[in-house]
């Protein structure tokens, strides 16, 4: 039995070591970009306060439709894409815009919802932006369409791998020691310390890198998304996950001319009432007439708890309302995967807590990459002595 252990205890060691060797250098990259990220909503908030608030007045804004009119005919500006509305009579609209034919994207911009006046694009977005790209695709070309996703998905799979074979490799020595489990020893130097600081710290965030690789994986592989779809949601809910075409205009005419966002505002208006704090409009990425409107309630504390519509642009029908209030606990867990994700679930202090894991990750590696330095060392056999010479040999 013992003989057993020992060589199931060896696997595990090499398939931990392995894993972490090829892998070390990814799973720093991906995490220190995720730690990053994760106060991003707080920080373009604060590096943009000036452009986010307009005083108040008496006059009704204006209605999107208007407002980008006014827009585009103030300035050349892109395709919009989508416009941000809140019911916040100081807040400002955000208007953002589609790729151009070279495949970029031009910079928001912040507009006085009265008047449609420019106040400026945000500060940080870009950067942001490329970040989020390097941390989900690595900025591999074709972006959620390349090689990058799958990428990471294998590195969370491997990240998996090494929690688990971690965890087992620490468990049989005085597991019921509260004080080995979680306090570092400090006072060693050299390997000893390297492996307490790599044991004992990466026992702390095991339960949070476990939820980051569980919910990451959402993000690489479609067959585990649709396997956490088929099993947390309803039946009738998954049968439903696209919603229904929008009907056809007569005449060619009618297809050709650009759609707008005014008619399918005013239905999520009626249907929504003084509930909504913010809501996103989108446009249709190519062809057709339904538009996509995401709308968040006044006491809604999530990025994720949100309301979602699809509606006709042309006749303003109602083709699909998605209420997250109506939602069973297993299609709120998957509506919330981004804020499970980062820790968003558990306010900010969760937030905190999984950025600080996952800054921490360069410690894994480097005491990682040491400890197997060292181990190597020591299993080299050493060098026989040199024989004393003797005269006349």
């Amino acid at each position: 039995m013992r003989e057993s252990w020992r060589a199931t205890k060896a696997a595990l060691l090499q398939v931990h070591s392995i894993a972490g060797l090829v892998l070390a250098l990814l799973l720093t990259l991906i995490a220190l970009t995720g730690a990053i990220v994760s106060f991003e909503d707080e920080i373009v908030d604060h590096l943009n306060a000036g452009i986010m608030q307009i005083a108040p007045r008496q006059a009704p804004p204006l209605m999107p439709d208007e407002l980008v009119a006014r827009l585009k005919a103030a300035q050349d500006v892109g395709r919009v894409a989508a416009v941000t509305l809140s019911s916040d009579p100081s807040a400002a609209v955000r208007v953002r815009f589609g790729r151009d034919e070279q495949g970029g994207r031009p910079a928001s911009l912040y507009v006085d919802p009265y008047d449609a006046r420019v106040l400026g694009s945000p500060r940080g977005e870009e950067f942001f932006a490329t970040v989020r790209r390097l941390h989900r695709w690595l900025l591999i070309p074709g972006d959620a369409k390349g090689w990058g996703r799958q990428i990471t998905g294998v590195a969370a799979l491997g990240l998996i791998a090494m929690l688990v074979s971690g965890l087992v490799l620490r468990w049989p020595r005085r597991a019921g020691s509260v004080t080995m489990w979680l306090k570092p020893n400090l006072g060693l130097s050299g390997r000893g310390l390297h492996r307490s600081l790599h044991a004992v710290i990466g026992t702390w965030v095991l339960p949070v890198y476990l939820v980051m690789t569980l919910t990451g994986l959402w993000y690489s592989f479609d067959w585990y998304k649709d396997g956490a779809v088929w099993l947390l949601s309803r039946p009738q809910a998954t049968a439903a996950k696209m919603p229904p075409k929008a009907p056809r205009a007569s005449g060619r005419a009618e297809q050709a001319q650009p759609i707008g966002f005014d008619h399918a505002w005013t239905t999520v208006q009626r249907e929504e009432g003084s509930r909504f704090s913010k809501a996103l409009l989108t446009l249709p990425a190519g062809p057709g007439t339904v538009i996509r409107i995401r709308s968040w309630g006044k006491d809604s504390t999530l990025d994720t708890t949100r309301d979602e519509f699809h509606i006709d642009a042309v006749t303003g029908q109602m083709l699909s309302a998605e209420r997250y209030a109506d939602k069973t606990l297993g299609e709120k867990v998957i509506a919330n995967v981004l804020d499970i994700h980062r820790g968003a679930f558990l306010g900010w202090p969760g937030k905190l807590a999984f950025m600080l894991a996952a800054a921490l990750m360069p410690l894994f590696s480097v005491t990682g990459v040491l400890l197997y330095l060292s181990r190597r060392k020591l299993r080299r056999p050493a060098q026989p002595p040199l024989g004393r010479l003797v005269a006349g040999e």
